[in-house]
Formats: C-alpha cells, structure tokens, sequence
C-alpha cells in the first residue's frame, strides 16, 4: 500500500498538535498504517497537500475546500475514535 502524509494541525502548532502527533503515532504502529505525520500551527497549512488533516473539529470550517481526508478530533484522548477514523481511511 501506498504510504501516505498527514498533516496534525491546532490553533497555533504548539501543543494540542503535538499531544495529538503521539497519539497518532501511537496508533500508526499498533496498525502499521503507511502514514507518515507532521505537525503544524493551522497556517502551516499553505502549500502543502496532505492525504489527510487532524485538527480539532471546531478547525474544520476554516479549512475550506481541500481534497484531504479530514479527521476533527472533539477529544485529543479519544484514541478509539481517532483509530476508528484512520481504519476507515485505509479500509
């Protein structure tokens, strides 16, 4: 399978996105998922083009139109559902 990039996105790139960023790593080995992740305040954004996006849900309006695969994450200690919504990414 074709490995992919996801992009970890908050307010400002400092800690939510971080927190996160271990969380999903956490998750890509438990399930070898092909996904390589980064991190970023939400302006990191501009030019780049990320398989998918995981930002807190009250982020995704702001990210407009955009063919990414869009993961809004209510609690960053949700692991179960982030999981959830990666397997489904890759199913």
């Amino acid at each position: 399978m074709e490995r992919k990039n996801a992009l970890i996105m908050c307010r400002t790139g400092m800690g939510s996105s971080l927190m996160l960023k271990i969380k999903v790593d956490k998750i890509i080995m438990k399930n070898n998922f092909p996904l390589d992740v980064t991190h970023d305040a939400f302006n990191g954004l501009a030019g780049r083009n990320p398989d998918i996006i995981i930002t807190m849900e009250d982020l995704i309006p702001e990210f407009g139109e955009t063919s990414a695969y869009i993961i809004g994450v209510k609690d960053i200690m949700d692991v179960d559902y982030i999981e959830a919504k990666l397997k489904e990414y890759f199913s």
